[in-house]
């Protein structure tokens, strides 16, 4: 079963009031528009409705006169101590101590499951994210989708979803043609042949040289002497191979790993006479999505070398495409986007409902041909989103650091990781929502600041800990168990301080949910930056007032009841990094 957060619970709750007390069973078309949310302003309250502002129409009154009506109702509801109105009808409802007190309690009994499948109950969800082009290094150019992917993907396991990742190594295009020859080349040169400089054309970076090396002593001098397909063959299968576990183990630098990784050349394969494409092609055309005709010329100044001639197309108008797309091309081999209509389908037909694509933000021209593919295929049977990821610059002494990939001159995501770890890499790549630009600076993502968000965030865990150590050594006799620790009286907990750090616990499962369902995982990291900030100001006003510290030596009920948040605050601080992929430090060196 699904669990569910509060805010979940408030809006079953206004929902059946409205249904059944002030509309009396009429049907509403708009009530599940009704929604329970915190309040921009906390002062206002603990939770917010707009029922009002949605029903009014329905009820054929102002917002504010159904308001008006609703206050008395929602008093109702457990736990509601007030029930308020602002502006033209927005309805806040404050809650009662021991309301938030209860809640505590369910939130340390859970644990690091708190908030835990609070979306799906096993659904199956694939996400394909980097996918770079098996031709070098990981770059940082590569670093930011490979962070957003896999936190989302851990996002979506966590929210309740059965989570496939999976990287599309795209290894049948002209580009591994050009890697063969390039290690052709470093093999050459590894056999002691003058080769002078790297030819135009090819890949220069000296992460070849070994794949030559390896070449030469395994075949000496005789892979020039083979034919060319069969060297050809060697050579791309061995600088694929020499490839993918370079990107794999630059990948686990940040702790990520693939579950699948998806050959492109299996869709051109031929098995039984046939390849995947060559199916997908069959079907798609008795359904009507396979066509020959022609396509009109392009917009603007037509290229000389475009010809008016019948070709294969994919009908992607008529599923919301801006135009048709080819299929075959001149010289009779298929398109990348006829690879892209046959991985879709492999994918549909393992069974995966909701597909994601993380992409780079050049490819944002192939979102609608990408969703046309899906409603070609699937119908409304699958859902497909597509998140795009704008660039990373990258800063050092104030000066942005520049890179040429072309020229073989680049910095490696193995630099970076090197550099500053991988906690502040995953952090920082989701500080930012994917579609803005991304400034990451050096200097600013290893300084021990609140202008830090991985420092800040991390700080706040060890904070905790650190409380953990010192009231065993201040107060001998306290046992911080967590047996103990779950019968602690949690009704001495009413300071706002206090509370206000509760009511931001359990807004946790909300934001799962919110980011699970939007695929926006940087939400997540939003919102545990702002819980450390409300746990460090807690902090300072213990500093100042000796009675608001965690640790009250003349109180030890107090101080087990205080404990017990800190127990939740750190499982839900700890729950929140491992989803983003990030460690979460019992101290701070």
């Amino acid at each position: 079963m699904v669990s569910m957060s509060i805010f979940n619970q408030f809006e079953q709750n206004i929902r059946k009031i409205l249904q059944d007390s002030v509309f009396k069973n009429k049907t509403l078309s708009n009530l599940q528009k009704v929604t329970a949310e915190p309040p921009r302003d906390s002062s206002h309250g603990d939770i917010a409705t707009n029922a009002a502002m949605v029903l009014a129409k329905e009820a054929g009154m102002s917002p504010r006169q159904l308001a008006e009506e609703l206050v008395g109702e929602l008093k109702k509801i457990d736990g509601v101590s007030e029930v308020s109105i602002a502006g033209p009808g927005f309805i806040n409802l404050r809650l009662v101590a021991s309301f938030w007190q209860r809640h505590l309690k369910e939130i340390f009994d859970a644990g690091t499951g708190y908030g835990r499948g609070v979306v799906a109950e096993g659904e199956k969800v694939n996400v394909e994210y980097v996918s770079a082009n098996p031709t070098g290094p990981m770059h940082v150019g590569h670093c930011r989708g490979a962070v957003v992917g896999d936190a989302l993907a851990n996002l979506l396991a966590f929210a309740g979803y059965n989570v496939t990742k999976e990287y599309v190594i795209n290894d049948a295009g002209v580009q591994i043609d050009v890697l063969a020859n390039s290690v052709y080349f470093r093999y050459r040169e590894a056999m002691g042949e003058d080769v002078g400089p790297v030819p135009e054309g090819l890949y220069p970076g000296d992460y070849l040289k070994p794949v030559g090396k390896n070449l030469a002593d395994k075949y000496n001098g005789e892979l020039a002497e083979f034919e060319e397909p069969a060297r050809m063959e060697i050579l791309r299968n061995t600088a694929i191979d020499a490839m993918m576990e370079m990107i794999k183990q630059d990948l686990a630098l940040l702790n990520i790993h693939h579950d699948v990784f998806f050959s492109e050349r299996t869709l051109h394969e031929k098995q039984n006479g046939s390849s995947a494409i060559d199916r997908m092609l069959t079907e798609m055309r008795e359904r009507g999505f396979v066509f020959d005709g022609h396509l009109p010329p392009p917009k603007g100044e037509v290229p000389e070398d475009w010809e008016d001639r019948e070709q294969t197309l994919f009908r992607a108008t008529e599923v919301g495409d801006d135009m048709d797309r080819p299929l075959v091309k001149s010289d009779g081999s298929y398109t990348y986007f006829a690879a892209d209509v046959a991985y879709f389908k492999d994918k549909f037909e393992r069974g995966f409902k909701r597909m994601v694509y993380v992409l780079g933000a050049d490819h944002s021209g192939y979102v609608k041909r990408l969703k046309a593919v899906a409603k070609a295929v699937a119908g409304d049977e699958a859902e497909l989103d597509v998140l795009l990821t704008q660039l990373v610059k990258l800063y050092r002494d104030g000066e942005q650091v520049r890179m040429s990939k072309r020229a073989g001159d680049f910095i490696t995501l193995r630099d970076v990781v090197d550099e500053v770890g991988k906690d502040a890499v995953r952090f920082m790549m989701l500080f930012r929502k994917p579609e803005a630009p991304l400034d990451f600076d050096f200097a600013k993502v290893t300084e021990q600041s609140k202008d830090n968000p991985v420092f800040y965030v991390q700080y706040a865990h060890a904070r905790i800990c650190s409380v953990f150590r010192q009231a065993g050594e201040e107060i001998p006799s306290l046992d911080p168990s967590d047996q103990n620790l779950g019968n602690a009286d949690l009704s001495l907990l009413v300071d706002s301080g206090e509370i206000g750090l509760i009511r931001k616990a359990a807004e946790f499962p909300r934001i799962i949910e919110q980011a699970a369902r939007s695929d926006e995982p940087h939400r997540l990291v939003f919102y545990l930056y702002e819980l450390a900030s409300e746990l460090h100001s807690h902090w300072s006003r213990g500093n100042k007032d000796s009675e608001l510290r965690f640790i009250n030596h003349k109180n030890a009920e107090l101080t087990l009841a205080r404990l017990v948040l800190l127990r939740s605050l750190a499982s839900i601080l700890k729950s929140g990094l491992d989803v983003v992929g990030v460690d979460a430090p019992e101290e701070m060196r």
